[in-house]
């Protein structure tokens, strides 16, 4: 490390051992285009304000942009002693244009930089990651609108409850996910603040225009206050937590595709593409890449926690602990990132059984609640017909029927007020059209649901059919199909 990086106050090298623990370009090296970006706005303000030569700001600006090229295409050389993204390029600029290179650092610090490489980054990762959203909710979307006449158990505590359709749970899914990209765009736009000309934490004596260099790097206003610039990571925090949140709703999809995928529920024929098979058994066919995305969301999770143990005790203004933000947080976005497109996949290609699914209908007296219903709507109070109810259920279990399978004198033993139109009331597709509220599953609440999600997304300028188009959504399994 030559010492003009640290200026005349050292007078030994940094020791080896120090610099290999305290290096940090081969994670942040990452941030070069948003570094270059932000050096380039700051040296043609540095030139507007008469703090440097234009001259001396376009061959800057001139050695930057070609340092950016390079950077593209693989051809620039890192050097871990000079230990982070900034020394690098700045001191490979000095090196390529003389001492004029220097002048880039006027009236800034590498802590005002890295905030601004941090926000910059951030800002973009929440915006790409919000697309990536979108895409998946495109493909539900589709899913939906294809399963719509599909009924399926609904469970609560894993145990089959009343039916809905298939459709309004994936649309479940859907709701979630749209909820974590306004998370990701709320924290973008909170974030989206300049940090540049806090320098190191208060501030400089050159006259800078920071609202200039904001406006060209697309921040809506400088910060506030330089310490606070400087030595707060929290929309870090916060886009992590979007993404952890994210993570976990994932998972929770991922879990239902990996238990609709066993033998037991069979309501789900996963695509050979998103599937693995095993080493020793023949027949297998695992549903890997949801189990991955599953395991992964502890990494995210993780990634957070990191986070904010890194600043929970630091003192206002910079730390050097902060340098440990960057790995947690590319890793968040590349791992949420990547899920999103396995699960968008596994989902887009995925066969579901109407078959298997009529039959866990059956099976599981997802009826009981309409008997009680039943006898509420005739004035039976609802605590009173729950226990009929229950009761008919237990005599069901006893004699290994199922609700339709009694006869109406034992449905009139247990109360007077049945008549022959219990029968009706216990049709699974009466059932859930009988639950014609906003957010149910009636099929005219669906389809309206379906439509209104298609609607947020063109909104967005999004193509639905066109995501899906992408990756030939399967249609829901033929049941003679099966029996073949």
């Amino acid at each position: 490390m030559s010492d003009k990086a640290w200026g005349g106050r050292f007078e030994e090298e940094l020791n080896d051992v120090a610099l290999r623990y305290s290096a940090s370009v081969d994670v942040d090296s990452r941030l070069a285009p948003q570094d270059i970006r932000g050096s380039i706005a700051h040296v043609r303000m540095l030139a507007a304000q008469g703090i440097v030569p234009q001259a001396d700001a376009d061959a800057i600006v001139a050695g930057l942009e070609a340092i950016a090229v390079e950077i593209r295409e693989g051809r620039f050389v890192w050097d871990n002693a000079r230990e982070d993204v900034h020394m690098n390029i700045e001191a490979t600029l000095s090196e390529r244009i003389g001492a004029v290179g220097g002048k880039l650092h006027t009236g800034r610090s590498r802590n005002d930089q890295v905030g601004t490489d941090m926000r910059l980054f951030t800002r973009e990762a929440c915006e790409a990651t919000a697309a990536r959203i979108d895409r998946m909710l495109a493909v539900l979307a589709v899913r939906a609108a294809g399963t719509v006449d599909v009924l399926m158990p609904g469970y609560t505590h894993l145990q089959r409850a009343q039916p809905v359709r298939l459709a309004h749970h994936l649309l479940a899914w859907a709701e979630g996910l749209d909820r974590d990209r306004g998370r990701l765009l709320d924290c973008a736009r909170r974030l989206n603040e300049s940090p540049l000309g806090s320098a190191a934490l208060a501030g400089t004596t050159f006259p800078l225009d920071r609202a200039m260099t904001a406006r060209a790097l697309g921040f809506a206003q400088p910060t506030r206050n330089s310490l606070d610039a400087v030595g707060d990571r929290d929309y870090l925090v916060e886009a992590t937590a979007a993404l952890a949140n994210c993570a976990v709703h994932l998972s929770r999809i991922s879990e239902e595709l990996v238990l609709w995928s066993t033998q037991e529920f069979g309501f789900v024929r996963m695509s050979d593409a998103f599937t693995t098979g095993s080493s020793i058994m023949p027949q297998k066919k695992n549903p890997d890449m949801a189990e991955l995305a599953r395991g992964k969301t502890g990494r995210v999770v993780g990634d957070l926690v990191n986070l904010l143990v890194m600043l929970k005790g630091l003192p206002y203004a910079y730390n050097r602990d902060m340098q440990e933000d960057k790995a947690p947080v590319f890793d968040a976005f590349d791992t949420v990132d990547d899920t999103l497109d396995v699960l968008t996949g596994c989902i887009a290609t995925a066969a579901f059984s109407r078959d298997a699914m009529q039959r866990a209908l059956r099976d599981g007296f997802l009826d009981a609640t309409e008997v009680a219903d039943w006898l509420a709507e005739r004035g039976v109070p609802f605590r009173d017909a729950h226990h009929v109810s229950g009761k008919l259920v237990a005599l069901c279990v006893r004699e290994g029927k199922v609700l339709s399978d009694l006869s109406l004198a034992e449905f009139q033993a247990e109360h007077p007020s049945f008549d022959a139109s219990i029968f009706g009331a216990l049709d699974m597709e009466t059932a859930v059209e009988r639950r014609d509220l906003p957010g149910g599953p009636a099929r005219q609440r669906v389809l309206a649901a379906i439509q209104e999600l298609r609607g947020r997304l063109s909104g967005r300028e999004l193509d639905v059919d066109a995501v899906a188009a992408k990756f030939s959504a399967r249609p829901v399994v033929d049941p003679r199909r099966e029996q073949a």
